[in-house]
């Protein structure tokens, strides 16, 4: 492996322990000596740990085997945040079936540093690309747990007084937890970072759809004229689609809300005590205010993600609404002279760095972006969902780390969107009434006096000579002047009579 392909944080370790000795720290770094790292020993002997680092030797190895990308593709931390949950749930259970009640309560305490995030970030450093059961990541926090408990009691860091395996993770398996962990930490995500930000631009796209209630415009389909209609009907469309997004969302939680914890290797439950899962699921109900319980078949909850695979989806159809959502602003918009021009957006930055006086839509561009990534992100999840074989799906880091990026990208996007945009729209009326007056297609009120055909021929006639509706249907002596007047007024062509 070559070191230039590393993360600067990874060889930095790697350097220290030995494994690469061409590496030269930046003028900033601190050289670190030989005398401030702690041998550990795992299953295969002993190796180096860095003094002043939680993490023990399964990190210290997965950090040589899987030294894959950069920061940006290191496990994500509402993962490390749901293992802290998960671990402290775990350790309240086991210590009612007799684990030592100091050493429960130890393990309490660290994980509930886990969730605060009061234990530095660096202490969970490992690439989403390793073991596709995510076995790293759960013994990399078994043992951030483990030395912080063990150092809470009194112990040295390595001492192992509370051990990673046999304390930490009792009752457990890495096939279950981080099933268990990837459900918690979306779950989390969706009520704390992306249902708020749906419900607000929601709440926008309502205030504008009743605001532009009675603003009548020419809707267009085919990108050509259509039947008129009121800015607010178009805007209702925007929110119906969030409304659904919202709803679909919500659809996938009763399975989201289903835990693998219990199932511990292959969904037997091979060392758990009988009540283990839901106890679990009960405690760490408790802990985020979540309807989590134990899922009835936990062979399935370890061989198949269907569930995130379905919660992409729902994610993916939502970044096909922004996207139609975003497109159709940037296109009302445009102009402000030689476009559309119906919508003004606001004004946030200058557009460009040789046009004077040029705004783009460069809220619906981000906005747009977005959706396209979120899209990809489904593909990689749909891959990774049907790819389970046998008694485990290892494609499990690969399926959370991408929803979790669609999670946090459309939370960001819609709350930039929303605030950015959406809120400020205003309206060119003299543009929609400009609009409403050429357009052709308002010969479609007179289909149910005079006929399609006859209609059809004013149409043309008008188009051909660059003449008005009215004249054009005066001249073919179809309809006269008041009847015209009477039968084509577009605040009457808006809902069925």
């Amino acid at each position: 492996m070559l070191i230039k392909h590393l993360r600067p944080s990874v060889k930095k370790i790697l350097c220290n322990m030995g494994t690469y000795k061409e590496f030269r720290p930046i003028v900033t770094t601190k050289i670190v000596n030989m005398d401030q790292f702690r041998i550990e020993r795992d299953t295969f002997g002993d190796i180096k740990v860095p003094a002043d680092k939680y993490y023990g030797a399964n990190t210290a190895r997965s950090l040589i085997h899987f030294a894959i990308g950069d920061k940006n593709e290191q496990m994500p931390l509402p993962i490390i945040k749901a293992f802290g949950i998960l671990k402290k749930a775990a350790a309240k259970v086991n210590k009612t079936y007799g684990l030592d009640e100091e050493k429960a309560n130890s393990i309490i305490q660290a994980s509930e540093e886990v969730i605060d995030m009061k234990i530095d970030v660096v202490n969970f450093p490992l690439s989403i690309w390793q073991t596709g059961s995510g076995t790293q990541t759960n013994m990399n926090v078994n043992e951030v747990i483990g030395n912080r408990a063990t150092e809470l009691l009194g112990g040295a860091l390595g001492s192992k007084i509370i051990n990673p395996n046999d304390h930490v993770n009792m009752s457990q398996s890495s096939n279950d937890t981080f099933p268990t962990a990837m459900h918690i930490a979306v779950a989390l995500e969706l009520k704390e970072k992306l249902f708020p930000q749906l419900n607000n631009l929601l709440e926008s796209l309502n205030k504008k759809s009743e605001e532009f209630s009675n603003l009548i415009k020419i809707g267009r389909t085919h990108m050509q004229d259509a039947v008129p209609m009121t800015l607010g009907q178009e805007f209702s469309a925007f929110s119906q689609q969030i409304k659904f997004s919202i709803d679909r969302l919500n659809s996938t939680l009763p399975r989201l809300y289903l835990l693998a914890i219990g199932g511990t290797a292959v969904g037997t439950g091979l060392n758990t005590r009988v009540g283990f899962d839901e106890k679990c699921c009960k405690e760490i109900s408790i802990l985020t205010g979540l309807e989590f319980r134990s899922a009835e078949n936990k062979f399935e909850a370890l061989a198949t993600h269907d569930t995130l695979v379905e919660v992409s989806g729902a994610l993916n159809t939502l970044a096909v609404s922004m996207t139609k959502i975003a497109n159709d602003i940037r296109l009302l918009s445009s102009g402000p002279r030689c476009g559309l021009g119906e919508i003004s957006i606001p004004e946030n930055e200058p557009g460009s760095s040789i046009m004077p006086g040029k705004v783009n839509p460069t809220q619906c561009e981000a906005m747009t972006m977005v959706g396209a990534q979120v899209m990809g992100n489904h593909v990689a999840v749909t891959i990774g969902g049907s790819n389970g074989h046998l008694q485990l799906n290892v494609y499990k880091p690969l399926i959370v780390s991408n929803v979790l990026r669609s999670i946090r990208l459309l939370s960001d996007s819609i709350r930039s969107f929303n605030d950015h945009c959406v809120k400020g729209i205003t309206v060119n009326q003299g543009r929609l009434e400009f609009y409403t007056k050429e357009s052709l297609m308002l010969v479609t009120a007179l289909n149910s006096k005079i006929g399609y055909e006859k209609a059809a021929q004013i149409a043309k006639k008008a188009f051909k000579e660059n003449t008005t509706l009215k004249e054009a249907a005066i001249q073919l002596g179809y309809v006269s002047s008041e009847q015209f007047d009477a039968w084509v007024r577009p605040e009457e062509m808006l809902s069925p009579k």
